[in-house]
């Protein structure tokens, strides 16, 4: 059915619930809902009891059956007079279509009739009669599998053959290369004349290579002939071409999340289930989608995986009761779950208790839900425990030995207490408290879907939480400490307690998603480990990642990034500190937001290991699950509820980061077609095209860590010429090209991600610059440039010997320390602008320093948390001027900030005239607003530079921790301003937005109109951080007690002028 159609349900709302689906939603064609045209009836589609697909007639098949009979009588093996029963048996009871036995040779159809038949005469050998069959062969080209099983039960210790299909051919087929898939089902017993107590039949598995028209075709092509692979559109009928049609001509309009259909076949109980789904954005679906109808008491007749040139899948599947269906509710109810919980399954199509699914010892939203627990488990439990605190409170945190052993013992509680494995088998063990904190969960948050309340549509769900007790928290505490086996058992089974009192919304039941994302509330951290309190966060859940995003204020900002992984170890590391990597980022940027109205946000999305490829669907999925929980429910793309705890709206603000600069454009559009309000502010870093100003284009970021290199030559009277320079990350990256456009230094040294490029000499300019331009890595770099000192060590090369002698066994490894090379390399300034967080810490710092003194006098941490604040506080101690990256690399926000203002203030008229760049023109207004923001942008980081120097001098403390300072005072101030009465003095208001608004914006659209358009908290919030700002940078972060009196005078004088 229709978006339209869905959209029109009438669900009984209260004020506490709210909800968005996906804009490509889930289509669902139930009994009782709207149909595509808007028409509402109230029976299900029904249609003849004829197939979808008829195979071209084989004319040759009598002669093939002879001459089989023919072969199978020339080998002897079956008697005489079995060979024709056999033959024709396997021909004609199998439900195996004519084109199989048109595309197969004599010689392998015998062989599979000998296979089958042994396998008989081996059951009735043994003494439990048990027929087992395992046949297989793969080819390039196709594959055939025949297996027995028992209809409607998944056999766990058989070939797995289903999952075998998925890895082999289904999960990596798109567009250029992709495989089909018909399987059949016996229609009988497969050995008549035994008596089992579960009776077994043949289930036959064809896998076809596609073999496409040699056509062009227009992306979101739905021309059947033009997509279709050849052998479909001549088996399917007009009917089955014009139902596929219709499901990937949605499927189409979609970027992920799948497209149901169910019909009803006259005259029978059987219900055919069509999926449509992109193509790479469901890995394993099609076997877990068989767990799930087994589950609720179905068995599948036949089913077809059919592969389309526009990059769509379509799946097919003849449902109908298993032989044991008297166990379950009848087929007409339990199909409507197997539709609900399908698109559930989409998400999560493989989850860690999977097995236990399977098995029917837990249901799909139990065993999904205890995923995601695990998840939450595996990054919140507490293992530093309040003996943690303790010592922390006996050392001294100034003292940089004591940090050391801090950081370590921190470091191993994390890792070693408790393991992802270890959690999982304690909740394997514990089934009984999963399912209880489950319902205990689901109360909360499954809301009645229309039509469960009516006999002939019972949901499972609605009806269990019906029918069963949900228990108290006193009751379920009380059962943790009964069924625990240990105390072990009870710290983590308590984590499922503290993570369904924390979440405030989730998308779990809306019935169309792509990825699974809870809000929670964050007040579990404990201050020990999280001392700055944030605002708000989220936890998202894919089948190819996990990820996070914090907030630290209501209205803040912060870019997306996507982690990957190049080993396991890789992986397990970045999965370890994936929650504390996004805090601190998150941190950072809230302390580099001080100069713009938005507080500090980041989010991050980790990989799967088995996922690497998969970065693109993996954000799609995130931010689509994040608006399921961001969007008001008046949105056009809502047509289910969700049960809101937090009570507010809620708006956040992203941005570009590692790996996902090339997405933006998607997730604004994607926000749009959403019907999102602000979809214009939504993303920062988007194309001209849709008013974003670029940060890599216009060196936006590089600006402020140019001011901070070139503060230091002008107060130490340097000539930046002469400066001998390291820098990691390199040309290919925003930060890393940008700097090398900008400076003058002398390079003897970068590293990026393919490796080490080094002469102390002096790497060659131009071919730097060149490269830079080109963003390309060093790599790329042309080694004849290079004196007789200098070396290329690339991440893939071992055993390279330098012209120092030294020989690197690994380039990784050399790669990944040469930063901590102990002073072997002459530099006089670093610029870190790529890396890992903390590649530089209280273990290592020390490799930095050579006889009490910082081997590199001047770093500028152009790259977030580059360095530890430990081993900065270490470096400054021992001599180095060290600016930090909340300060040094603000400039990207700062125009991110202006880029949103812009698309605030606009309305969307003015918006694509002045900031949208159309047909590669450029906007006059455009051109000169983006050179108003680069002056703020200097400016800003030139107040800061001075402040950091002055109240250095002034106090003689580190400039890291001045850093911190200056943001914490700021930001305090902004918010206490901010609440203030100041800005109901509309003209002290106006004066001070004269000054803090780009004076281009007001000479364009006008103050007054500007103060119209844009929400009044984000412009009390421009007001409060622009006066803190002007403040702390002029007085420092600890100004005497008439400091801002005294400010204050000086702005009032301005009113009375």
């Amino acid at each position: 059915m229709s978006t339209v159609a869905y959209r029109a349900l009438h669900l009984p709302l209260t004020p506490d619930i709210r909800g968005t689906p996906s804009p490509q939603p889930t289509h669902l064609s139930v009994p009782g809902l709207n149909t595509p045209n808007g028409h509402h009836h109230d029976f299900p589609r029904v249609l003849e009891s004829t197939p979808f697909y008829a195979a071209k007639p084989f004319a040759g098949k009598e002669a093939q059956m002879e001459h089989v009979m023919d072969e199978l009588d020339g080998r002897g093996f079956i008697p005489d007079n079995l060979i024709e029963h056999e033959t024709k048996w396997f021909y004609n009871s199998l439900g195996i279509d004519d084109h199989y036995f048109a595309a197969e040779s004599v010689e392998n159809i015998a062989n599979h009739i000998l296979s089958i038949y042994g396998a008989k005469v081996a059951a009735f050998s043994r003494k439990d009669h048990k027929l087992e069959l395992r046949l297989d062969r793969e080819d390039e080209d196709r594959a055939v599998y025949i297996d027995t099983s028992v209809p409607g039960v998944s056999n766990l210790s058989g070939p797995q053959y289903e999952e075998r299909i998925d890895a082999k051919y289904l999960n990596g087929s798109d567009s250029t290369r992709a495989y089909r898939v018909e399987t059949f089902r016996s229609v009988t017993k497969a050995v008549d004349d035994v008596t089992e107590d579960e009776p077994h039949q043949f289930r036959c598995y064809f896998v076809y290579k596609c073999k496409y028209p040699d056509v062009e075709i227009a992306p979101g092509e739905v021309d059947m002939q033009k997509i279709s692979d050849k052998l479909f559109y001549e088996k399917a009928s007009e009917n089955t071409k014009n139902i596929y049609k219709s499901v990937i001509e949605r499927a189409v309009r979609q970027i992920s999340g799948p497209v149901i259909e169910m019909f009803e076949i006259e005259g029978t109980r059987e219900r055919r289930l069509i999926i449509g789904y992109r193509q790479r954005s469901a890995s394993n679906y099609f076997s877990a989608i068989s767990d799930l109808y087994h589950y609720y008491g179905m068995t599948s007749t036949r089913k077809y995986v059919e592969q389309f040139r526009n990059g769509v899948t379509v799946m097919c599947i003849y449902l109908s009761p298993s032989p044991k269906s008297a166990r379950y509710p009848p087929i007409e109810h339990s199909i409507h779950q197997v539709i609900k919980e399908t698109s559930l399954l989409y998400c999560l199509p493989k989850n860690l208790y999977q097995p236990l699914f399977a098995e029917g010892e837990l249901s799909l939203q139990e065993s999904i839900y205890a995923h995601c627990v695990t998840i939450f488990v595996t990054h919140f439990l507490n293992r530093l425990g309040p003996e943690f605190g303790s010592l922390l409170s006996i050392l001294h945190e100034e003292n940089s030995a004591h940090q050391e052993v801090l950081s370590k013992i921190k470091r191993r509680l994390r890792q070693e207490t408790f393991t992802q494995e270890y959690i999982f088998d304690i909740i394997s063990s514990q089934l009984e408290l999963v399912r209880q904190f489950y319902l205990s969960f689901a109360s909360t948050h499954y809301i009645q879907s229309a039509g469960e309340d009516r006999e002939f549509l019972p949901t499972l769900s609605y009806q269990r939480l019906k029918s069963s007790s949900v228990l108290t928290d006193e009751e379920l505490t009380k059962l943790v400490r009964r069924n625990a086996a240990n105390d072990h058992h009870i710290i983590v089974m308590d984590e499922f307690h503290l993570f369904n009192k924390h979440v405030l919304r989730t998308n779990f039941y809306t019935p169309s998603k792509v990825a699974l994302s809870f809000r929670l509330d964050p007040k579990f951290l404990p201050p020990l480990e999280y001392p700055q309190p944030l605002y708000g966060m989220f936890l998202t859940v894919g089948q190819e990642f996990r990820g996070f995003h914090l907030r630290f204020r209501d209205i803040a900002r912060g870019g997306i990034r996507i982690v990957k992984s190049r080993s396991v170890e890789g992986y397990n590391i970045n999965a370890r500190s994936l929650f504390d990597e996004n805090y601190n980022l998150a941190n950072t940027q809230q302390r580099k937001n001080k100069d713009i109205p938005e507080g500090g946000s980041k989010g991050v999305i980790l990989l799967d290991y088995e996922h690497q490829d998969k970065a693109t669907v993996a954000f799609q999925k995130y931010i689509d699950s994040i608006l399921d929980l961001l969007l008001p429910i008046q949105s056009p793309s809502v047509s289910s509820p969700i049960v809101d705890l937090y009570k507010k709206e809620e708006i956040i603000f992203m941005g570009p980061d590692e790996n996902t600069a090339g997405l933006v454009d998607w997730a604004t559009l994607h926000a749009r077609e959403r019907g999102a309000p602000w979809w214009k502010s939504f993303f920062t870093g988007k194309s001209p095209e849709l008013g974003g100003i670029p940060h890599d284009e216009y060196g936006m970021t590089s600006l402020s860590v140019r001011e901070y290199v070139t503060g230091i030559y002008r107060k130490l009277d340097i000539d930046g010429t002469t400066v001998r320079k390291l820098q990691t990350g390199g040309p290919d990256g925003d930060l890393g090209s940008n700097e090398i456009l900008l400076s003058n230094e002398k390079y003897v040294a970068v590293v990026d991600g393919s490796g080490v490029l080094a002469d102390p000499n002096g790497l060659d300019r131009a071919e730097l610059i060149h490269l830079a331009k080109q963003r390309k890595m060093i790599s790329n770099f042309d080694v004849s440039k290079l004196s007789m000192d200098g070396y290329r060590v690339l991440v893939d090369e071992k055993d390279v010997v330098l012209p120092s002698g030294e020989i690197v066994e690994n380039g990784t490894t050399f790669r990944n320390l040469f930063h901590l090379r102990e002073g072997k390399e002459d530099v006089n300034l670093f610029v870190p602008c790529g890396g890992r967080p903390e590649a530089i810490n209280i273990n290592n710092v020390s490799n930095l320093i050579v006889n009490g003194k910082s081997a590199i006098p001047y770093i500028v941490e152009g790259a977030n948390l580059f360095l530890t604040q430990q081993a900065k506080l270490k470096l400054e101690a021992s001599g180095a001027i060290v600016f930090k990256d909340a300060s040094v690399n603000k400039g990207g926000v700062t125009s991110s900030s202006l880029e949103v203002l812009a698309s605030l203030a606009f309305d969307d008229e003015g918006f694509y005239k002045n900031m949208c760049v159309s047909d590669g023109k450029l906007p006059e207004f455009y051109k000169a607003y983006v050179e108003e923001v680069q002056k703020i942008i200097k400016m800003n980081a030139y107040l800061e530079f001075e402040a950091l120097w002055r109240e250095h001098e002034r106090t003689g403390q580190p400039r890291s921790i001045l850093s911190d300072e200056l943001s914490n005072a700021i930001t305090n101030l902004t918010e206490e301003l901010q609440n203030s009465r100041l800005w109901e003095d509309t003209v002290f208001r106006d004066i001070v937005l004269k000054e803090a608004l780009p004076k281009l914006l007001q000479d364009t659209i006008g103050l007054e109109t500007i103060i119209h358009r844009v929400p009044v908290a984000y412009m009390k919030a421009i007001f409060g951080s622009y006066l803190a700002g002007r403040f702390v940078y002029e007085n420092g972060p600890n100004p005497g007690q008439f400091a801002f009196f005294e400010f204050m005078v000086r702005k009032r004088q301005l009113v009375d002028q």
